[in-house]
């Protein structure tokens, strides 16, 4: 019998993650995972119950490294400071849309890992705008945010810039600065 190839969990996660990027959610499958890693199904069945497990797992472990990474927000002090930053990031982790959209595919069955994992996603969306409550506070002191506008429209469109297609294949750096330059200043000239 042939020993079992060893894998780590960022290979399973990097897998994972280009699967669902390529086939989708209903594309998903542990063949498909065992035959990108190669390995045997079995492998992976020794630690996941099914699909949903794996992938809400999956789900968890990008999300909290999205929190670490947004947790540096707080080591800058203007508020242009940190709304830079945070574009950045959020263009630096341009797969988290598609990523949420295949989460909302993602059933609640009654395999109670999964239920426990969406709990824990739900709790960990809600730790995200904690941190950036301090953003949208800090914008607003410093007059640089409108009073009538919700917090959650002004993220919500922030984090939804990363949406739109960058078909010219404008420089990362140039992309981002002009949605920053859109999302201050609008897209009209003053004259």
């Amino acid at each position: 019998m042939a020993r079992e190839r060893k894998f780590s969990t960022d290979e399973l996660y990097h897998a994972t993650e280009r699967i669902l990027l390529k086939h989708g959610y209903e594309g998903f499958s542990f063949s498909l995972l065992a035959e990108q890693l190669d390995i045997s199904r079995g492998a992976i069945y020794k630690y996941f119950d099914n699909r949903e497990e794996l992938i809400t797992n999956y789900m968890l472990y990008e999300m909290k490294l999205f929190l670490e990474e947004l947790k540096i927000i707080e080591e800058y002090h203007s508020f242009d400071e940190k709304f830079t930053f945070l574009l950045e990031l959020i263009f630096k982790n341009s797969t988290v849309p598609q990523m949420i959209e295949i989460g909302r595919r993602v059933p609640i069955n009654e395999n109670n890992k999964v239920k426990e994992n969406i709990g824990q996603l739900e709790n960990l969306h809600l730790d995200m705008y904690k941190h950036l409550q301090g953003f949208i506070d800090l914008g607003r002191q410093e007059q640089k945010l409108k009073a009538s506008i919700p917090d959650s429209l002004i993220l919500g469109i922030i984090f939804q810039s990363i949406m739109i297609p960058n078909h010219f294949g404008i420089s990362p750096s140039e992309w981002v600065q002009s949605i920053k330059e859109i999302l201050c200043h609008g897209m009209l000239k003053n004259d």
